[in-house]
């Protein structure tokens, strides 16, 4: 039993949880960097506006630096209520003016900087230090006092992945939204195949009618081949119905005549009589059991015209298998078949059986219903003409020679017609036709003309 294979919202969805999946894992990435630098930012701010408070609270008094730290200074610091505060004035001389003496003094790279920011360790802990340099130039004092307040990063890790979480949320509730959106549009894409599915499902088992569904464009190519197919099988169906009437027409006569031949037989008590019976019961026997063959291989023709491949092949090779395979008893001398065969390779794209098969029944009838000799004459670019001295067919019925139930003067004794029916269709099968003509020359000619088969350069020619 063959795997169920999974649906096509079942791939889309599982599509859209993969691009969700990843594209939520870089929006989870952003937002927790994002976090990350607007928390550095927002209490960056907060440790350089404590640091200008202090730095303007810092005074020089009888040469030495006095520092009166304002509350501000401390109120902004306390907006990070979970961290630890440092803080250190540091005179010209790098002594500690107030504060802590571990706190580390600013680098000198940051000299010039109106603020510099910097981190480091206090405490086996990291911190995030902000620097501001005041100078002073009196006859007491002349030099810079450095002020560096910081504190710890807790607060800016909780503030950062607050925002990376809250942003998260938000990631996921779109991505519900976008999953509810997709099933949605998957619902309504596939909506033309289930109408599609409907149409062929309320189908009667004898409607093989294209399908009339409107369709997205998309979904056009997959209707028309449903289509292609359907003519294929309507075709099909027509051709085993037209057969099996062929078959029940072209069969009930010699049935009928085969089994009043044997009535009378057996109540004839003449010998001469009996013997004349047997003789046209074994005549009735015979075209019954050719009629028999020939209603096979239109079937076999029928079967072959769209279930067999085409391939390249030479048509000499077709006219020369055709040689071996016609029926030689109707054939008194050797001389009354001949072959008219190019040098160059005479290339089509066909069914090889079937074109045998179609020469086959020109050849037959031409023996069996002309004058000899019978010419297999192969043309480029691709044609089979099979000539003999007859009169053949009255041009009359040349338009109607290979119909269903088409009969003519030629084969009004015994003949059926189907033999041309089977080169009609195989004709047909491969683009061409069938034409009759009489050369200049005289006689008659059927022509099996296969130009739309043909592989050769050579413009298409009909008979001359």
């Amino acid at each position: 039993m063959t795997e169920r294979a999974p649906s096509i919202a079942v791939r889309l969805g599982l599509a859209v949880a993969l691009v969700l999946a990843v594209g939520g894992l870089g929006a989870a990435l952003a937002a927790l960097a994002y976090g990350r630098e607007a928390a550095r930012e927002a209490y960056d701010r907060l440790l350089a506006g404590a640091a200008f408070d202090i730095a303007r609270s810092v005074s020089v008094s009888a040469g030495a630096v006095a520092v009166d730290i304002p509350v501000s200074a401390f109120e902004l610091l306390a907006l990070a209520p979970e961290d630890r505060v440092v803080y250190r004035v540091i005179d010209r001389e790098g002594a500690t003016v107030t504060g802590y003496d571990l706190v580390p003094p600013p680098p000198r790279a940051s000299q010039g900087a109106e603020v510099a920011f910097y981190g480091a360790e206090f405490g086996g802990e990291p911190v995030r230090l902000a620097a501001v340099r005041r100078r002073f130039a009196e006859r007491a004092y002349s030099g810079e006092v450095a002020v560096v307040v910081g504190h710890t990063l807790r607060a800016r890790s909780t503030l950062a992945w607050d925002i990376a979480r809250k942003a998260m949320w938000l990631a996921a509730a779109g991505g519900l939204c976008l999953v509810v959106l997709t099933a949605a549009a998957v619902r309504s894409a596939l909506g033309p195949l289930r109408r599609v599915e409907a149409a062929l499902a309320g189908r009667r088992p004898e409607d093989l009618s294209p399908l009339d569904v409107e369709t997205p464009r998309e979904i056009r190519a997959t209707v028309g081949a449903i289509n292609g197919f359907m003519a294929r099988l309507a075709r099909r169906m027509d051709a085993m119905q037209a057969y099996i009437a062929d078959a029940a027409h072209q069969l009930r006569t010699p049935v009928a005549a085969l089994s009043a031949q044997a009535e009378l037989a057996a109540e004839e008590a003449d010998p001469e009589r009996l013997r004349a019976l047997a003789a046209r019961i074994r005549g009735c026997a015979a075209g019954l059991g050719r009629l028999t063959d020939q209603l096979l291989n239109q079937a076999l023709v029928m079967h072959r015209a769209d279930a067999v491949p085409r391939e390249e092949l030479d048509l000499r090779m077709v006219a020369i298998r055709v040689a071996e395979a016609s029926d030689h008893d109707l054939a008194s001398t050797p001389e009354d078949l001949r072959l008219d065969l190019p040098e160059d390779r005479v290339s089509v794209e066909g069914d090889a059986l079937s074109l045998i098969e179609a020469t086959k029944n020109l050849v037959n009838n031409a023996l069996r219903y002309g004058v000899p000799p019978v010419t297999i004459t192969v043309r480029a670019p691709g044609a089979i003409d099979v000539t003999d001295r007859g009169a053949g067919l009255p041009e009359a019925t040349w338009e109607q020679a290979g119909q269903r139930f088409a009969r003519s003067e030629a084969n009004a004794q015994g003949g059926a017609g189907i033999g041309l029916a089977i080169v009609r269709a195989v004709a047909e099968a491969h683009g061409g036709r069938m034409v009759f003509s009489r050369p200049a020359r005289g006689g008659f000619r059927a022509t099996l003309d296969l130009g739309a088969a043909a592989l050769g350069d050579g413009a298409k020619g009909g008979p001359q």
